[in-house]
């Protein structure tokens, strides 16, 4: 499986990952989405920001999923991988998160730069910050 992850592009958060700086990627949902139950260790994440081609890629080392999350748990998830998540304003990030249910980090490894593309996200809503497919070649748009 591969996955794109879309990023804010005023978060900066691509320059993170590749600087080392951001070595988790979190998604914070009331309800599931993707990719809660069907992100795997080994498998590869292709990332972009919102209004850019895709231009980075990385491994998954890891993936840890939080259900069930109060606010108080959100801070405690906050504060232990904070750093890792390139989070340096805890106080805002809580604000955002403090009434999501669910929580996913997916630790990554070997962030690259790659040869950058457009994709086609038909199918999967032009609001989409995350798709999962059997093979990014599925989307990419033919250059």
């Amino acid at each position: 499986m591969d996955h794109l992850a879309i990023m804010k592009k005023q978060w900066g958060l691509t320059q993170k990952i590749l600087s080392g700086r951001k070595k988790i990627e979190s998604r914070w949902y009331k309800t599931r989405y993707s990719p809660w139950d069907r992100i795997k260790v080994g498998e590869t994440i292709y990332i972009k920001n919102t209004g850019e081609f895709v231009s980075l890629k990385a491994k998954v080392k890891k993936v840890l999923q939080f259900s069930d999350l109060t606010p108080k748990r959100v801070m405690q998830l906050l504060s232990k991988y904070g750093d890792d998540l390139g989070i340096q304003d805890i106080p805002k990030f809580f604000q955002m998160f403090k009434d999501k249910n669910y929580c996913i980090l997916i630790f990554l490894k070997n962030p690259q730069k790659i040869d950058s593309f457009d994709i086609d996200k038909t199918g999967f809503g032009s609001m989409a910050a995350w798709i999962s497919t059997t093979s990014i070649k599925k989307i990419k748009k033919n250059s």
